[in-house]
């Protein structure tokens, strides 16, 4: 062979080699990853629901994947500011961000936001649902959804519901069965559910559609009564109160739900790994009973099935916070 052509083989060889190598070196990362620390933004402040289920999560992430995941708190207009910060991160799988149905309001609340949800994420995993409590004060002569209506009927622009403020998914609740049931109520917003839940306590107002952690104690201490609860299925926290659809409302589907999310790009396989940590950990005990602390129940969704559910969760809430007239300032 002559040194010219044993040198052009030499050079496919190499290019051949170099190729194969530069192909191989994506799936050695993947198959690696992580291997470093990967965070994961909240846009809430420590201690609130959205924050605990994140780090019970993030704890299953550490403990399956080997590498930490941290819980950074970014709060700050209804958590926008932490949601914009994770969609502008590298899609590499090293910065996540922890998705609740707030996201899903305020997708139609804010006019304009610098992100888009459906657009600049990619769905990872639903992490936990956590119904709301349809609750009044026991002053009021109701014991039932329907007889709530009834009184709201005959008794036009007098009742009062209160929430954790204007635009939240306590508020959203609340108009939407406003819309379904036909009724002429008052908003009262508050701001946080605290306050909210001790007037409703005094008799300030007469309802209230509150997460389950904040108002499930005041039921069991008998300061409130529950009508219902808002999730398709009755929650195993309170398995003796019925749900919104049992008590005439079969479009009635309401929970604060919470979901791992990327930024857009984010390779496949890290996406399939996540999800695949996060469906496993709802099995184990140690996490079901985290949950039921919470009144959470966990929800298996691939990407693909929770992509579509925060999808039909902006387009449920669109003409909802439309209809309320809420404005954020």
């Amino acid at each position: 062979m002559s040194s010219g052509i044993f040198a052009r083989a030499w050079r496919k060889t190499l290019l051949a080699a170099g190729l194969a190598t530069a192909m191989a070196v994506p799936a050695a990362a993947m198959a690696a990853y992580p291997d470093r620390p990967v965070r994961i933004i909240v846009g809430f402040s420590a201690g609130g629901t959205t924050d605990i289920v994140a780090r019970i999560m993030a704890k299953e992430l550490t403990e399956s994947l080997g590498q930490t995941f941290v819980v950074e708190n970014k709060p700050g207009a209804g958590s926008n500011i932490g949601a914009e910060q994770a969609s502008r991160a590298a899609p590499d799988g090293y910065t996540l961000y922890f998705a609740a149905v707030t996201n899903a309001i305020n997708y139609t609340l804010y006019p304009n936001l610098s992100f888009d949800l459906l657009k600049d994420f990619a769905p990872v995993a639903m992490g936990a649902q956590v119904p709301n409590l349809l609750v009044v004060n026991p002053n009021l002569p109701v014991k039932s959804v329907q007889e709530l209506v009834a009184h709201a009927k005959a008794n036009p622009g007098k009742l009062a519901f209160a929430s954790s403020g204007s635009g939240t998914s306590i508020h959203m609740a609340g108009e939407l069965f406003k819309i379904q049931a036909g009724i002429d109520v008052l908003h009262v917003p508050y701001r946080g559910s605290a306050p909210a839940l001790t007037d409703l306590i005094g008799g300030q107002v007469q309802y209230d559609f509150d997460n389950m952690p904040a108002a499930w104690p005041h039921v069991q201490s008998g300061k409130l009564r529950a009508l219902a609860v808002t999730t398709a299925e009755r929650s195993p926290t309170a398995p003796d109160i019925p749900t919104m659809k049992e008590s005439g409302f079969p479009d009635f589907n309401v929970s604060s739900w919470f979901g791992l999310l990327a930024p857009a790009g984010t390779p496949p396989d890290v996406i399939a790994k996540l999800n695949d940590v996060i469906v496993k950990a709802q099995d184990k005990p140690n996490v079901q009973e985290n949950f039921k602390q919470l009144g959470a129940v966990g929800a298996k969704q691939s990407p693909a099935e929770f992509g579509a559910f925060v999808k039909a969760e902006v387009e449920k809430w669109g003409p909802v916070v439309k209809a309320s007239g809420a404005k954020v300032d």
